[in-house]
């Protein structure tokens, strides 16, 4: 950036030097003419000056707002440039016209451009890449946890249930027998199927649905989201835009980015009404979830609060950037920016 300033500082430099000797010029020539002509039609020598004067003024106006707008042009295109690209629009690039002193400067910010967008795809596939091997790093610990989920199983829910089945199978000749027995034992199923139906559930709630697995992730927001408001009492809208299927570990990030944006909504919002819209651009994949709720003051939020930390982690992961617009009484809306690079783009 410090060596696109010099050079613009110096094409500027030697530009400006052009314009100003060709207004001295015309100047020049303008009182040349007027000190030729003006005596001959008019007497009065200040009226000579005077018009002279206002002339070279005139002059002098025009082609400076001439050259004022021209640079403006310039340094407008140079800017908007800039913004599209911090905006994510990786793809931006300034035409050149062959001839204009901005043109190196131009070259210059396209090649940044050009760097950028390669560093940024090289940043995504890295994270894929990372989310792949921390999946596959987790599924021996997956493998212990259903080994110990099935030693729960086996050391309650199991035993409980062969109990159940023990006194369910003696009870209708206890019935016959000892009918006040029978109550006994009546009771003791109820107390026992009801502490088994309590400890299946604890351990039901420790395992987390995989949602994605065997679906698009359209399929799996399309399916979850409406079921997470219904539950939550929410009234949800949903809009999902998607052409072409993204990579797995694209998938995973956005959908885990929607289950966490979800749940604050849930937590801290108080909100009556979400709409969810995902959509990919030409360069971008962006993500909007929006609530009615309470909002909030961000300067009340600490910016490393867990939820928005987590988000805006798994955003950078894919080179993406994710921000948040909320006001106290007006709710919140999260926006969620992804670079997409198509299929064929080389690195």
């Amino acid at each position: 950036m410090a060596n696109l300033l010099l050079r613009v500082k110096k094409n500027m430099k030697w530009e400006l030097l052009v314009y100003f000797l060709v207004v001295s010029e015309l100047s020049l020539v303008v009182i040349l003419v007027g000190l030729y002509y003006l005596p001959l039609l008019i007497t009065s020598l200040l009226f000579i000056w005077v018009i002279l004067a206002l002339s070279v003024l005139l002059v002098g106006f025009i082609l400076g707002y001439y050259i004022a707008v021209r640079f403006q042009r310039k340094v407008n295109l140079l800017h908007l440039s800039i913004l599209q690209l911090s905006r994510g629009n990786l793809t931006t690039r300034i035409p050149l016209s062959g001839h204009d002193t901005f043109d190196k400067i131009y070259y210059d910010f396209n090649d940044m451009a050009v760097s950028l967008e390669k560093r940024i795809q090289l940043l995504q596939v890295l994270g894929e890449e990372n989310v792949r091997l921390q999946v596959s790093s987790n599924e021996a610990a997956v493998l212990e946890e259903r080994k110990r989920l099935a030693r729960d199983l086996h050391d309650t829910v199991s035993q409980q249930l062969f109990a159940l089945h023990l006194s369910a199978s003696t009870l209708s000749k206890i019935i016959d027998v000892d009918p006040p027995k029978a109550k006994e034992v009546i009771a003791q199923l109820t107390q026992v199927s009801s502490h088994a139906q309590k400890q299946m559930r604890g351990l039901i709630a420790q395992l987390r649905p995989v949602e994605l697995e065997g679906r698009s992730l359209e399929q799996a927001i399309q399916i979850w989201f409406p079921d997470y408001c219904r539950h939550n009492h929410l009234l949800g809208t949903i809009d999902v835009r998607l052409s072409e299927s993204i990579s797995d570990a694209l998938e995973h990030q956005l959908f885990m980015i929607v289950q966490e944006a979800m749940a604050n909504v849930v937590k801290h919002a108080d909100a009556k009404h979400v709409e969810l819209t995902l959509q990919e651009l030409d360069h971008l994949y962006v993500l909007h979830i929006s609530d009615d709720g309470q909002g909030f003051y961000k300067g009340k939020v600490h910016t490393n609060s867990y939820g928005l930390s987590t988000m805006r982690e798994r955003a950078q992961k894919l080179g993406g950037e994710i921000e948040i617009f909320s006001k106290e009484g007006s709710g919140t809306r999260i926006k969620v920016q992804i670079p997409r690079f198509k299929k064929n783009d080389d690195i």
